[in-house]
């Protein structure tokens, strides 16, 4: 238990390091680095919410089709 503690612990501070490098060492100004993530955050969201979409349809088939087979 120990040693997994220690393991998340150590890879907690090596990615806050990592965010605070990237941020500090990136190209671009704090401005557009915060709306480049926003667009990239808000596409990702749309992805997402258009797969589950996809996903509950391809669901509802499923279980419209079990309910036909089960009455019949």
């Amino acid at each position: 238990m120990k040693r997994l503690l220690s393991f998340l612990m150590g890879s907690v501070m090596g990615a806050l390091v990592g965010a605070t490098l990237a941020i500090l060492l990136a190209p671009q100004s704090g401005e557009d680095l915060r709306e480049e993530m926003r667009q990239r955050f808000q596409k990702m969201q749309d992805e997402v919410k258009q797969a589950a979409a996809g996903r509950r349809i391809e669901l509802e088939r499923q279980l419209s089709s079990m309910r036909q087979s089960k009455e019949v």
